[in-house]
């Protein structure tokens, strides 16, 4: 039997979670390539991904997931082509601290729009437990807005079982056999 390998690409601001997200569900130790932060990065942390993040989760023998990590800043956009290549779907991590959420759900969708229209989107707002405003609804609104037709949830990206229900959510929306019970 045939190795089964599929892609999928994590994607979003700069501090929304995506080396996070990748680190609490990879199989293997995450290759970074994390670099401090020279500019108005810094304000949010002091380590940015400058290329990509890389984990590993194995389904079975045979199965592999591979995980990639975007850079958050557009001046790396670059990478989300040569990133995308090859990919089954696509996580976008959303910062709920962040200043303008809506504006940043609109820059990503716009910036993988056609990656998206021949793929899945699954939507993941993070840090809600530090500002409940805006709402999950309001986050719905905003994508029925935007024509974005993606399930939306709200995760922690430290927590491993929150990162496995996007992982879940875009491979069961792609096909419903992929993942056994």
């Amino acid at each position: 039997m045939s190795a089964v390998n599929r892609k999928i690409i994590f994607t979003g601001p700069v501090g929304a979670g995506k080396t996070t997200a990748i680190e609490s569900i990879s199989d293997i130790g995450i290759i970074s390539t994390n670099e401090s932060a020279s500019d108005m990065t810094k304000s949010r942390k002091s380590n940015t991904t400058v290329a990509m993040d890389y984990g590993l989760i194995k389904l079975s023998n045979n199965e592999r997931v591979h995980l990639y990590g975007t850079p958050g800043q557009e001046r790396f956009d670059f990478m989300w082509d040569i990133l995308t290549k090859g990919g089954i779907g696509l996580i976008l991590l959303l910062d709920n601290t962040r200043p303008d959420p809506f504006r940043d759900m609109k820059f990503y969708s716009n910036s993988f729009r056609e990656f998206i229209a021949e793929q899945q989107l699954v939507i993941g707002v993070t840090r809600l437990d530090l500002q409940r405003s805006p709402t999950m609804q309001n986050y719905r609104q905003w994508a029925e807005e935007l024509s974005l037709d993606a399930p939306i949830f709200e995760v922690d990206a430290r927590v491993r079982e929150d990162v496995s229900m996007l992982i879940q959510s875009l491979l069961l929306s792609l096909d419903p056999g992929v993942i056994s019970t």
